[in-house]
């Protein structure tokens, strides 16, 4: 299977800068100060914007590129249906070769529930799906293609092998249930990492949701919470903070002895979100040795932008609808629905969207812009400057929520790179922003993991 990467990737950044010169204009340009470190690209002549691309394109193919955050669905990976075909995900193996794209962790994720015993059997019997979900992909269905990575050793192998690297994260711990030997066991299974919470309070930590009603079930951290800190760190899992309440996450920093990671946070001081991470929390994790990596979640990058866009967007949706005699639903209307008639509705609004798929860019677009990858730099920016670039990586959420405009699947991962040059971050600085970051933190758990081991 052969894509011809450096011409796609080419066609794909020069595509995205032709549309966003606008955006990329001194009107647009972000408030915080971009240039890393000090360290602005020295040239005895004035580089074109094609030599820019050029420049960006061949650092994109020089470094690791890594994402931390790509949801699954195991219909996706059968025998029939896989990654290997350009499926309608937002991430499967062409979309990856196509944007220069090295590294997907796909996420073990499972939605919280309740804490008995049957949420708990329920939970981790999905949370095993999608291991083997996984498994089956990299050993079964295209081992010449994709291989799963268990250390940074592992996926510089791979990479150099020039295939496609997978690596497991655990979006919420809530299917180890009440036997913490499953945290082991998952460790075992090759989860990397894992979050004690997701939208909804664990039996090990309340979330961040709390804040929207004031309502928790531990105040941070269960007794349990705090064991499965301790287990993380004994096995070599990075703990994941990304979804977690503020308390719970002050309290996992206080008791490690490992770095950990958001695997998918933004600054709360960009954009106010309980999902993105306030000062504090960054300086904690700086001071922690981790890292947090940027997520191209558009309602956390830039809420009013985003908010204006919608709104825009959904009142085009709503006229196109109206002309076509349909009635838009709300998510509780969906809900109460009829599979039957959920069917039908859904090819209703697919032909609604079709129509109006054209007119976007004069009647939303030119009003109120989506949020793009110079809202997501700015992000980037704002920690560099705050905790130091050492501290700060990249993910997507694709396929869980993620995307934005010039980076909304894995076939335009070369436009995060090219925003990146043209902020004035160098080679090395890339590098450490896509993957050296990350791997650093989890060579740090795992170096730390056997020390715990052999005590």
């Amino acid at each position: 299977m052969t894509f011809h990467l450096r011409s796609l990737k080419l066609i794909t950044a020069v595509t995205f800068f032709t549309a966003f010169l606008t955006a990329c204009s001194e009107d647009a340009a972000p408030t915080q100060s971009s240039t890393p470190a000090g360290e602005p690209v020295a040239s005895a002549t004035v580089e074109t914007e094609e030599q820019l691309v050029e420049r960006a394109l061949g650092i994109h193919e020089r470094v690791i590129t890594l994402d931390t955050h790509a949801d699954i669905n195991t219909s996706n990976f059968t025998p029939e249906n896989n990654y290997t075909s350009d499926l309608d995900t937002q991430v499967n193996l062409p979309k990856m070769e196509q944007g220069g794209l090295d590294v997907a962790w796909f996420i073990v994720y499972t939605s919280q529930s309740t804490l008995d015993a049957e949420g708990y059997a329920a939970a981790y019997a999905n949370a095993i799906d999608k291991f083997d979900a996984i498994h089956r992909l990299a050993e079964e269905i295209a081992p010449d293609l994709i291989e799963i990575a268990y250390t940074s050793d592992d996926v510089r192998r791979i990479v150099a092998a020039d295939k496609k690297v997978a690596m497991i994260g655990i979006e919420n711990a809530y299917p180890v249930g009440l036997d913490m030997a499953n945290i082991k066991d998952f460790q075992e299974r090759g989860g990397r990492y894992m979050s004690l919470a997701h939208n909804g309070h664990s039996q090990f930590s309340d979330s961040n949701t709390g804040e929207s009603d004031n309502i928790w079930l531990h105040n941070g951290l269960s007794e349990m919470g705090r064991e499965a800190v301790a287990e993380m760190n004994k096995w070599g899992i990075m703990i994941d903070v990304s979804h977690p309440s503020k308390s719970a996450i002050m309290e996992m920093l206080d008791l490690t002895r490992a770095p950990l990671i958001a695997s998918h946070s933004s600054a709360r001081a960009v954009s106010e979100h309980s999902r993105n991470l306030d000062d504090e929390q960054l300086l904690s994790i700086k001071d922690n040795g981790g890292v947090v990596q940027t997520v191209a979640f558009s309602g956390y990058l830039n809420a009013e932008k985003n908010a204006q866009f919608n709104d825009a967007r959904n009142n085009l949706i709503a006229k196109v609808a109206a002309d076509l005699g349909v009635e838009v639903l709300s998510f509780s209307e969906i809900g109460a629905l009829t599979e039957a008639e959920e069917m039908v509705y859904r090819g209703l609004m697919d032909e609604v969207s079709a129509l109006a798929a054209p007119r976007l860019d004069a009647e939303v677009n030119v009003i109120a812009p989506p949020v793009d990858v110079v809202d997501f730099v700015n992000h980037i920016d704002y920690m560099v400057e705050l905790i130091g670039l050492e501290h700060v990586g990249i993910s997507s959420d694709f396929d869980g929520g993620g995307g934005i405009s010039g980076w909304n699947s894995a076939s335009e991962t070369a436009n995060v790179t090219l925003e990146l040059v043209r902020r004035g971050y160098n080679e090395e600085q890339i590098g450490l922003l896509w993957s050296g970051n990350l791997l650093r933190v989890l060579d740090d758990v795992q170096r730390i993991a056997a020390e715990i081991q052999a005590e």
